[in-house]
């Protein structure tokens, strides 16, 4: 199934349960009503924002078709912002004389012999409402520029004026007698008026604010045998309306469809309407996907999570596949992951995944495999983007490769090698700042595994001191350097030699490793005098290592490859960590 047509078919599935406004209507927000009286005059101001939030929020609710204003002068209908409806504005205001004229004079034409109580005051009104009465009104100044609406004062509680029958009537006349073309959608296949612009998609990170389209054309370098804009690619006005209300929708705040990787705005939505079940059995299982998938990708609080859906998250991270206790779930569910990212005023699609949630959740355990070390950070499961934040410089979120983030994204969820230039990332990090922590030897323990198709044995998950790998002994061995250097010198360092010869002990051991070994007699000779068994258990580990490596040759490589530097970093990883773990045992025998 295409892009378009799933998002058409859950938009269709959202209509009917009235999560998505239908018949022409889009999704907008509306920040002030404005009340009138049967014969025109002004009733009062409604603020409709949301003001429990510490900046108010404004109500989003469905109003007839926005425009889309990709240049000129387009007014909506029965709503806009104050610009168009009262002539009033806090900018420059350049054109605003044109932008309220063109509110009047479309709805003037349009409501001109309308019997309908509410439309024909809403006529009244326009007829004799002037700009320069606004400042008598003293309503609040930040009115200006937000969208309002209209409602008969007697009915603002209960219905505004775009929601009357016979506003919407008008309304679906209107569109029809603005509909362009017919042509075969390539969408549904039916014959059906084309759009020619498509409306906005607004939400995604870095884009526009006022929107982005997913399809337009508007260079003659784009078209195909003189179509014009929509028709190079005829999809139905209904069609496009639907495709971008779901994804505004999905892409709004908090509406657990989206999470955000990098630059890419990452929508996702499960959709079991194939499956042979009853309705409400069909809206549990799409909310327990949709639930366990936004639980791997973003930080949920699980206390408040549903009981179900807590067993299942449990489940799928001791390894457990779905298939074996919940095959509807794996079998019956189709799950899309759509990840888009800003391009001027268009959108890129960063990907596109489709395919059962059984399999996307199977590709999703083998990365939880593959990443897993021995100590493991300090957060359970941590979330993707957290790794993705120890790719970037100083741990900025706005420093992570946009790319990267989309295609490690990929790979996770279709089980295809991780992006090279990850490793190539990772390494850099840590020779630029010398922090070896879980996350990153994770990442660097996974790329091993999948992309260099090292096997379990050679990529320990845990400390392992039979691994005879050059990297991993050296890594270990540089712990070892570094933890005599400590013991012998305590509290006094300014820095170790993990700060200063990282980097360098790791690509290239033969020019730092000799020093190490070397500055290494003076710190054990100090330490003998306070601590002589802890210097003799230390001596005695860097033998066992040492003889572990190439005995009769010179032990140090002049280069290490990046494979042997991700081993280098995880053997260092395991070393230090057993350390500590000796350390906290040492003091628990002490304390008893």
């Amino acid at each position: 199934m295409t892009l378009l047509s799933s998002l058409n078919r859950i938009g269709e599935r959202m209509e009917r349960r009235g999560a998505l406004p239908t018949g022409g209507f889009s999704s907008e927000k509306i920040s002030f009503c404005i009340s009138l009286n049967a014969d025109g005059s002004l009733a009062g101001l409604h603020d409709l924002r949301d003001q429990s939030k510490k900046k108010p929020v404004p109500r989003v609710m469905g109003v007839p078709q926005a425009v889309k204003r990709t240049a000129g002068v387009k007014p909506n209908f029965l709503w806009d912002k104050t610009s168009y409806v009262l002539g009033v504005t806090a900018g420059d205001g350049k054109r605003l004389a044109q932008e309220h004229a063109a509110f009047v004079d479309r709805h003037l034409t349009a409501l001109a012999g309308s019997n309908d109580i509410g439309l024909h005051a809403l006529l009244l009104f326009l007829q004799n409402w002037r700009p320069d009465q606004y400042a008598a009104l003293e309503w609040p100044e930040e009115l200006k520029d937000q969208n309002v609406v209209f409602a008969l004062e007697d009915e603002r509680h209960r219905l505004f004026l775009h929601d009357r029958p016979a506003a919407k009537a008008l309304w679906a006349r209107l569109a029809a007698d603005d509909s362009g073309e017919t042509a075969i959608c390539l969408v549904t296949g039916d014959r059906a008026p084309v759009a020619r612009l498509h409306p906005s998609i607004k939400g995604v990170w870095g884009a526009q604010s006022s929107g982005a389209s997913l399809v337009s054309f508007n260079l003659d370098a784009f078209t195909s045998y003189g179509h014009d804009q929509g028709a190079n690619a005829p999809v139905s006005e209904a069609v496009a309306a639907r495709y971008t209300a779901v994804l505004n929708a999905f892409l709004a705040r908090d509406s657990g469809h989206r999470v955000q990787i990098g630059d890419a705005s990452t929508v996702f939505w499960a959709d079991a309407s194939d499956a042979d079940l009853a309705e409400q059995a069909e809206a549990e299982l799409v909310e327990q996907a949709e639930s366990v998938f936004g639980s791997f990708l973003s930080s949920v609080d699980e206390d408040k999570q549903s009981r179900a859906v807590g067993d299942i998250l449990e489940k799928v991270r001791q390894g457990e596949r779905i298939a074996t206790f919940n095959p509807a779930l794996s079998d019956d569910v189709r799950f899309h992951v759509l990840g888009l990212a800003p391009n001027a005023a268009r959108l890129s699609v960063r990907f596109y995944l489709e395919d059962t949630f059984g399999v996307l959740i199977d590709h999703y355990q083998r990365f939880l495999d593959d990443i897993r070390v021995e100590p493991g950070p300090r957060q359970k499961v941590p979330q993707l983007w957290q790794y993705l934040r120890e790719t970037a410089a100083l741990g900025k979120e706005e420093n992570i490769s946009p790319l990267l983030a989309g295609n490690w994204m990929r790979s996770i969820l279709t089980g295809t090698p991780y992006p090279q230039t990850l490793f190539a990332t990772v390494l850099m990090r840590i020779r630029a700042d010398g922090e070896v922590n879980a996350l990153r030897v994770g990442i660097l323990k996974a790329l091993l595994l999948r992309n260099f198709n090292r096997q379990n044995e050679e990529v320990p998950v845990a400390f392992d001191p039979d691994n005879d790998n050059k990297g991993y002994l050296l890594g270990r061995l540089f712990a070892v350097y570094e933890r005599v250097q400590s013991a012998a010198l305590g509290d006094k360092l300014n820095s170790t030699i993990k700060d200063k010869y990282y980097g360098a002990a790791s690509a290239q051991p033969q020019r730092v490793f000799p020093a190490l070994d070397k500055g290494a007699v003076p710190h054990l000779s100090r330490l003998g005098k306070d601590s002589p068994g802890y210097r003799v258990n230390l001596e005695k580990l860097i033998g066992e290592i040492m003889g572990r490596m190439s005995p009769g040759a010179d032990p140090f490589p002049a280069t290490l490859s990046s494979a042997e530097q991700a081993l280098f970093a995880l053997g260092y990883y395991h070393q230090r960590n057993d350390f500590f773990k000796k350390s906290d045992t040492e003091q628990k025998d002490a304390a008893s």
